[in-house]
């Protein structure tokens, strides 16, 4: 819990911490104070806009549209890295959470993730008065790439705003974990995301390590006990393929008995339903190595 910073010291933080920034028109006055508080604040969430090109969403998310009046944000996160301010103050960009998820980035205490919010923008609490909130020019699909450029940048935002408040990384969400009616950030994962501002904050504001050239491999990141559950799985198919395994059987001996002869024809019926078992372990097995190289 913490009183906002003050604009200048909001754009100091940020060029302390070596982010690029764009001030765009009156941002320092431009926001939605007549329609609620803002603060004190908790902390910071991180959006993607669904959008393409950077005039067009600065613009969109300054102004707003018809359902949404603009400032949607404080800042907009190019492609190339750039922070447009366009907001100062409350914003029409959180919405509606879950006062569990809020107790818990209040406290600063939970695992990799908070719990996984059951409230959404129709009957949650105010989030608008409560974070910074920060949109990032992507298409949101989970296949527009996320530079590397603009994935430092997020990182430097988040970690400017922890340093300046005394914050851990933990004080930074996505709006997928807020709001239970939200998906985005896509592309990369806010425990990734957490874990590099937390790295972040270990030096220097001054720091400049190697840029992070593909955060979408992050996306997916799989616990230890995901990996040896993946692990397991993959060591019981394998068993299973094995012991499906049959040669295949060919009818041929015209003088057996009537009784092995219609004995004898549920075989190759048999042996039908254990190729289908093994055309479907394939496919399992198939599927499970794609999950494991995703990881």
């Amino acid at each position: 819990m913490a009183t906002p910073l003050t604009a200048d010291r909001l754009l100091k933080a940020l060029h302390d911490e070596g982010v690029t920034v764009v001030e765009v028109g009156n941002w320092r006055t431009h926001n939605r104070a007549r329609h609620g508080a803002w603060g004190p604040v908790h902390g910071s969430i991180v959006h993607h806009t669904v959008t393409k090109g950077t005039a067009n969403t600065v613009a969109m998310v300054r102004d707003g549209y018809t359902a949404l009046p603009g400032p949607l944000c404080h800042g907009m996160i190019a492609k190339d890295g750039r922070v447009h301010l366009v907001g100062y103050g409350r914003t029409n960009h959180a919405g509606g959470g879950d006062p569990r998820v809020l107790d818990q980035v209040v406290a600063e205490d939970y695992g990799t993730r908070p719990i996984p919010p059951t409230r959404c923008n129709s009957n949650g609490v105010d989030g608008n008065a409560r974070f910074y909130g920060w949109e990032c020019e992507n298409l949101g699909d989970g296949k527009d790439p996320w530079p590397a450029a603009q994935y430092n940048a997020i990182v430097r935002v988040q970690a400017a705003l922890c340093r300046a408040h005394g914050w851990t990384a933990k004080s930074v969400i996505g709006h997928l974990e807020w709001s239970s009616d939200k998906v985005d950030p896509r592309g990369f994962g806010m425990p990734a995301l957490r874990a590099d501002v937390a790295e972040r904050l270990t030096h220097p504001a001054s720091w400049s390590p190697d840029d992070k050239t593909d955060p979408q491999s992050e996306e997916d990141t799989v616990t230890p006990a995901q990996e040896a559950l993946l692990k397991k799985l993959t060591a019981d198919v394998a068993e299973l393929k094995k012991n499906a395994a049959v040669a295949p059987w060919t009818y041929r001996n015209a003088k057996l008995d009537a009784e092995s002869k219609a004995a004898g024809n549920r075989i190759p019926d048999t042996h039908g339903r254990i190729e289908h078992l093994q055309t479907t372990l394939d496919a399992v097995a198939t599927a499970v190595a794609e999950l494991k190289n995703a990881s």
